[in-house]
Order: structure tokens, then C-alpha cells, then sequence
């Protein structure tokens, strides 16, 4: 079992990419970095949690998701083109970009 140890804020421009079929990813914005421990052999990782509540390793992610890396883009330099920021969006989420 995984548990949380300490949370740190994520600086703007991080994006944990998930691979939603083998031609499609989706980016969410990190919102915080994690110090994660598995209580079962005595090893800590930090992982970034996004947007959506997801992190590599933890047991309720999406579906079908699987992470792929973690990817910096400087705000001036905008989004990732896979994209996605659902939190406080009114609007659709993009579709996946096909790989």
C-alpha cells in the first residue's frame, strides 16, 4: 500500500502525460509534488498528482490510462497540445492527440 508522506505546490508548467490508447496521450497539469512511501518494502518516490487526482502508482487512476512521463513546457510557451485542465473549465476538454 502507498501512502502520502508530504505535499509540496507544483510550479506552473508541469504535465504528468497519460497514454489513453496505443496512437492517443492526454496532459494534466501537476498541482502538487508528492512524497509517496509504499508501506510494504521501506522505498519513498516523489510523483506528481494532476489535476484529475491521478499519480503514477495509485490505485484509483482513470481506466485505461496509463502514465507515460512527466513533461515541462514554460507557461509563456503555452500547453502541450494533448492538454487538458478540467478544473474550473466550462468548456469541452480537447480530444486526445493521436501519437
Amino acid at each position: 500500500m502507498k501512502r502520502i508522506i508530504e505535499i509540496v505546490p507544483a510550479r506552473p508548467g508541469w504535465y504528468a502525460r497519460w497514454r489513453q490508447s496505443p496512437e492517443a496521450t492526454r496532459s494534466y497539469p501537476v498541482t502538487v509534488w508528492a512524497l509517496v512511501e509504499d508501506t510494504d518494502v521501506p522505498t519513498r518516490e516523489v510523483v506528481g498528482v494532476d489535476s484529475i487526482g491521478q499519480w503514477p502508482g495509485a490505485d484509483d487512476n482513470e481506466a485505461g490510462s496509463d502514465f507515460v512521463r512527466y513533461v515541462y513546457q514554460a507557461p509563456e510557451a503555452g500547453q502541450p497540445d494533448d492538454a487538458s485542465n478540467p478544473v474550473g473549465a466550462d468548456v469541452e476538454p480537447p480530444s486526445p492527440v493521436r501519437a
